[in-house]
C-alpha cells in the first residue's frame, strides 16, 4: 500500500502563487508516475499534471500549462506543484495519485490523497 497525503492549499488573490505538497509513504517503489488532478465539471476528473520518480519527463493539462510546475524531491518522497498565476476557476480540491504504470499519459491511478483545498478569489 502507498499512503499519500497533500499540503499547502489556501486562499491565495487572483494571479497569486502556492504550492502543493504531496507527501507518499508505504511502498513507494511500487509506484512510477504521480499526478495531480481536481475535480471539473461534466468529467470525473481534469488532469493537471504527471512526474516519474526518475527522468526529467513531466506532462501538464492545457488549462495549467505555462503556469504550474510539478517537480519531485526523492529524498522525501514527496512531489511538489508550484502553482504561479492562478485564476479564479483555478479553485478546486486538489488530488495527489500514485501509479504503478511507467507511462507518463496513464490514465491508471492506484493511490489517492485525501485531497487539499485550493481557492482563488476574484
Amino acid at each position: 500500500q502507498v499512503q499519500l497525503v497533500e499540503s499547502g492549499g489556501g486562499l491565495v488573490q487572483a494571479g497569486g502563487s502556492l504550492r502543493l505538497s504531496c507527501s507518499a509513504s508505504g511502498r513507494t517503489f511500487s509506484t512510477y508516475v504521480m499526478g495531480w488532478f481536481r475535480p471539473a465539471p461534466g468529467k470525473e476528473r481534469e488532469f493537471v499534471a504527471a512526474i516519474r520518480w526518475s527522468g526529467s519527463s513531466t506532462l501538464y493539462g492545457d488549462s495549467v500549462k505555462g503556469r504550474f510546475t510539478i517537480s519531485r524531491d526523492n529524498a522525501k518522497n514527496t512531489v511538489h506543484l508550484q502553482m504561479n498565476s492562478l485564476k479564479p476557476e483555478d479553485t478546486a480540491v486538489y488530488y495527489c495519485a500514485a501509479s504503478s504504470s511507467y507511462l507518463l499519459r496513464t490514465n491508471e491511478y492506484d493511490y489517492w490523497g485525501p485531497g487539499t483545498q485550493v481557492t482563488v478569489s476574484s
